[in-house]
């Protein structure tokens, strides 16, 4: 069997056991460079890929293998940076999965009394991908427990917490659990605002009624907020009446607030006695880990690659909300995306002044003064680019062909050539007494590797970026 057919085979037999997500990431131009003596050598386009299919696939892929020619025993990984989507090795890992790729609705359609039709669900929002920590697994095992037994245990259910932490994540995380459990339930998720409104027009039209078969038929009742309730006196009323209709019928009520019950002061006493009568959790700020595995399951999702030391410098600053994590990594997949530039700490730490001017910058030192910004010699560029790739600077202008270090190697090369406009003697020189030859076949390869790599262009963006070359 071919090496590309028996690729194309195991990944069909890996897409069975692994997300979508995490395969359009991490095999993406991938494949067999060989299978010889039992061992089957799979090419990996990025250093940043070793590791991670050493700890996370390797055995699976070797099992898939193993399945399709018992003669392999063994599997080994070879990082060839030339792997690129218009290489003839490659497959294309969008080809597999089609079932499972077609883009989710924005919200889950479900039924409400008196046959009416709501959009009220985000299906992205599951518990499912909720994720978890010390800060917030009882807040997220209770909700597992409501969303298969509603009505039975943790009766009602009260989430509390600040702006940002996932309240509204488990709630309709909860509803769209529910539904998936029992298509027939009816669940209703509103905010205490459109609750509000609700009382009003009716009210206003004198058809309470209308309300109350709204929300008194319901199989499980999640709103959201209720802190928003407090100066609202027919509301609370409203409300109060719903929740004991709804809880005497064994009927399941899932209530989110900023603070615990206690706390809600301008709340009726008889509204803080019913919430306190169930469970009562709490959601806190993640810790760094949780942040860090937030941030790489979105870049997962999202089919982006981005470095570990810089998805751990957003998490190690932005510490009070997970939506502002989140926001700032949705800035920087747009940078990635359209400017074509791989994210950097500088680049980061640009984007987190901007749109985070209250969070005072750690682990970040501006080295204008210590390190010039432009790179004005070989010499400079040499340890920025190695920096950049997290290689030693000896290996880069050493005699090592390992592509990990070639592709530094000839960045610098190209760099100094075109931007610099350094001679090929000078270039050489510093790169371990060269001949011109030779740098201007790296400049060459370089060159042509831009018209299909977009990896390699957004990595140059970068570094032009971080030493000011233009």
């Amino acid at each position: 069997m071919l090496e590309k057919e028996l690729w194309s085979k195991v990944l069909v037999i890996l897409e069975e056991k692994i997300k979508r997500p995490n395969l359009l990431t991490w095999f993406k131009n991938t494949a067999i460079l060989s299978v010889e003596n039992g061992v089957m050598t799979v090419g990996l386009p990025l250093p940043m890929f070793l590791d991670w299919h050493v700890s996370h696939y390797m055995k699976n892929t070797l099992e898939a293998a193993k399945t399709l020619e018992p003669t392999i025993q063994n599997i080994a990984y070879l990082v060839d940076t030339a792997l690129n989507e218009k290489d003839t090795r490659v497959i294309d890992i969008h080809q597999f999965s089609e079932k499972t790729s077609r883009k989710l609705p924005n919200k889950r359609e479900i039924r409400l009394p008196g046959g009416i039709i709501s959009k009220m669900f985000n299906p992205r929002y599951r518990l499912g991908n909720f994720i978890i920590g010390p800060e917030n697994r009882l807040a997220h095992a209770a909700s597992v427990t409501v969303a298969k037994y509603p009505g039975e245990n943790y009766n009602p259910l009260f989430v509390y917490g600040g702006v940002g932490l996932g309240k509204t994540h488990l709630l309709q995380g909860i509803g769209n659990a529910m539904l998936e459990n029992d298509p027939n339930r009816i669940v209703m998720y509103t905010t205490t605002e459109a609750f509000t409104n609700e009382v009003i027009d009716c009210i206003q039209s004198r058809d309470m009624n209308r309300f109350r078969n709204r929300y008194r038929k319901v199989d499980a009742l999640i709103i959201d907020d209720i802190q928003f309730i407090f100066n609202k006196d027919r509301t609370q009323e409203e409300f109060f009446h719903t929740f004991n209709t709804l809880f005497d019928a064994g009927k399941q009520v899932i209530i989110s607030s900023d603070r615990p019950p206690h706390e809600l002061s301008l709340l009726s006493e008889r509204l803080i006695s019913r919430f306190e009568s169930g469970m009562i959790v709490d959601v806190k700020m993640p810790d760094l880990e949780t942040r860090m595995a937030i941030l790489q399951n979105k870049c997962q999702e999202a089919q982006v690659l981005i470095s570990r030391e810089v998805i751990e410098f957003i998490a190690f600053n932005i510490s009070h909300s997970v939506r502002a994590l989140e926001g700032i990594l949705q800035r920087v997949i747009a940078q990635y995306e359209l400017e074509h530039t791989t994210p950097t700490i500088r680049s980061v730490t640009e984007i987190i002044k901007q749109t985070q001017k209250e969070v005072k910058l750690s682990n970040y030192i501006e080295r204008q003064d210590a390190q010039p910004k432009y790179a004005i010699s070989v010499d400079d560029l040499i340890q920025r680019v190695s920096d950049y790739y997290q290689v030693p600077k000896s290996e880069v202008i050493g005699e090592a062909r390992n592509r990990e270090y070639m592709i530094p190697r000839q960045v610098i090369m190209y760099l100094a050539k075109t931007k610099l406009k350094i001679s090929l003697a000078k270039i050489g020189e510093s790169m371990g007494n060269r001949n011109h030859t030779t740098v201007m076949h790296a400049v060459e390869r370089i060159v042509n590797q831009l018209k299909n790599d977009r990896q390699l262009l957004r990595d140059l963006n970068a570094i032009k970026e971080e030493t000011g070359i233009s």
